[in-house]
């Protein structure tokens, strides 16, 4: 099978027969075998009857459907699982992103030699002040601290090769980071397109304020599981020695304070009486608080099943 469109969902009962003809008309200009995995994550409209009816017309619909709404993150993880084809396209399923970008983003899958590629809404189509300038801010600050060079990091609009979703889990909110847990896989070869970007043509947007909370967490989790997952001793260790040689020399400034005072024959003032003692002992107990868990931390990932995990390419035996 030549691809795999992935749709997460939620209450988009409006849009999905339009756009399923729409990919379907792409895929059929182009002859391509095709799938269309649409996952229902939990919609409390006519959703998922919607993609029954679809799937009774078009046999290359597939449908999953969760109980409850668990998030894009699960859907995709769910929908990456079941999906077949070489190449797996994800897009949203409001209709903003364009199925005519398909076969661009195969053809730089499977002739141009990328692993990933991700859309760039260019001309976003977005409210300003809560989506344009927060999404710039966003993807600078994703940018400086990953080094992944791309201009639009959550856009719904990727494609990937197949053997990249198989080697990725997806999972709380880390389908923003994708591209980032790609490259710790070992999938460098990550590319970018612009995309059309299009107004909402039905139903409202399901990300609300807490997206600007969850997605600066989400990084600095993303970052500390990429590099100390299976070496938390490097973080933690580090930071608790340092912590606890800031506290070292402050206690031995405050001796040495306190020594020459008396050969001067001042008297009456306790070390106890200056704050840098305090901020010298907070200093030396957080450090080995960090130490401690640097070492548990140690301790844990090496009685993980997962520790000797790693992305085998290929072998010649």
């Amino acid at each position: 099978m030549d691809i795999s469109v992935v749709v997460p969902l939620y209450n988009e009962e409006e849009s999905l027969p339009e756009l399923v003809a729409w990919i379907a008309r792409v895929m059929d200009a182009n002859r391509f075998s095709y799938e269309i995995v649409m996952v229902d994550d939990g919609s409390k409209d006519n959703s998922w009857q919607v993609v029954e009816q679809l799937q009774a017309k078009n046999e290359s619909v597939r449908g999953i459907k969760f109980r409850r709404n668990y998030g894009k993150s699960a859907a995709l993880f769910c929908a990456f699982e079941a999906a077949q084809g070489d190449v797996v396209i994800t897009m949203d399923a409001d209709l903003q992103d364009s199925p005519d970008e398909i076969p661009g983003l195969y053809k730089m899958i499977r002739e141009d030699g990328f692993d990933l590629v991700s859309g760039w809404k260019k001309k976003r189509y977005d409210p300003v002040l809560t989506k344009n300038i927060p999404s710039k801010i966003y993807n600078g600050t994703v940018r400086l601290m990953t080094g992944i060079k791309l201009h639009d990091m959550n856009c719904g609009l990727k494609a990937y090769r197949k053997n990249v979703i198989k080697s990725i889990e997806v999972y709380g909110e880390m389908h923003r980071y994708i591209p980032v847990l790609a490259k710790w896989a070992g999938y460098k070869n990550i590319g970018e397109k612009v995309v059309i970007h299009s107004e909402r043509k039905y139903g409202v947007t399901k990300f609300g304020i807490e997206r600007f909370i969850r997605g600066p967490l989400d990084l600095l989790s993303v970052m500390f599981i990429s590099r100390f997952v299976k070496r938390p001793m490097h973080f933690f260790g580090i930071l608790g020695i340092l912590m606890m040689f800031v506290g070292f020399l402050a206690s031995l400034w405050l001796g040495i304070q306190k020594i020459i005072q008396l050969n001067h024959g001042i008297t009456g003032h306790l070390i106890t009486d200056s704050p840098y003692f305090y901020i010298a002992l907070t200093s030396i107990i957080i450090g080995a608080q960090f130490f401690l868990a640097g070492f548990l931390g140690e301790l844990i990932s090496r009685s993980a099943t997962e520790r000797n995990n790693y992305q085998i390419e290929k072998r010649t035996f």
